[in-house]
């Protein structure tokens, strides 16, 4: 085949891919495993710090929050902090357009990604309102909004809770007495 055959050749390939197709079938080898995505859509709620965007799970990069089913306590009453992080991320994102933004996926596929509504990030709301923790082991990033929820006692800071990572190896808010009666998790409630 002479090279005038081999360069149309090439044009009625790239002609029937696409534009698209060709870069990202030149592309991928070359950066392999690099998980660099930007997504939008309706968000998917999975919990306080996972969404899912058209099929695509993503982690809430540099917090983490409570876990569905886990309590916190404010003035010896239990309350469901998990399912509130979880329910203040759906209302927030109800109806909107999510944006994340990320270049890093975790052991099991998920993408690590900052996410966006309205022009703010998700990721620094969640923290500052108290329904996060900044996840030091892996970002400082959401340091400082921990901060200022800490000096202002919202959320989980206006009362007793345990860390998401500390829960999940199965440590526990702490019985409480009332008068001679234990209640765990806090009277009032159900226990835990």
């Amino acid at each position: 085949m002479d090279d005038n055959k081999k360069s149309r050749n090439l044009y009625s390939v790239s002609g029937m891919l696409g534009v698209k197709q060709l870069l990202v079938f030149v592309l991928i080898p070359a950066f392999g495993s690099a998980a660099s995505a930007d997504l939008t859509g309706t968000a998917l709620i999975v919990d306080g710090d996972t969404i899912t965007i058209s099929g695509n799970k993503i982690r809430l990069s540099g917090i983490d929050t409570p876990e569905k089913n886990q309590t916190c306590r404010k003035a010896s009453i239990t309350w469901r902090c998990g399912y509130e992080a979880s329910e203040t991320l759906r209302n927030w994102t109800y109806t909107k357009e999510v944006r994340c933004i990320g270049d890093t996926k975790d052991r099991y596929g998920t993408l690590i990604a900052n996410c966006f509504v309205d022009g703010y990030s998700v990721n620094a709301r969640l923290v500052y309102e108290g329904l996060a923790l900044a996840y030091r082991k892996y970002s400082k990033q959401y340091v400082p909004e921990e901060d200022k929820a800490r000096a202002r006692k919202r959320g989980m800071w206006a009362g007793e809770f345990v860390a998401p990572w500390d829960w999940r190896r199965g440590e526990r808010l702490k019985e409480v007495r009332i008068g001679s009666a234990p209640c765990k998790g806090g009277c009032g409630a159900k226990d835990e």
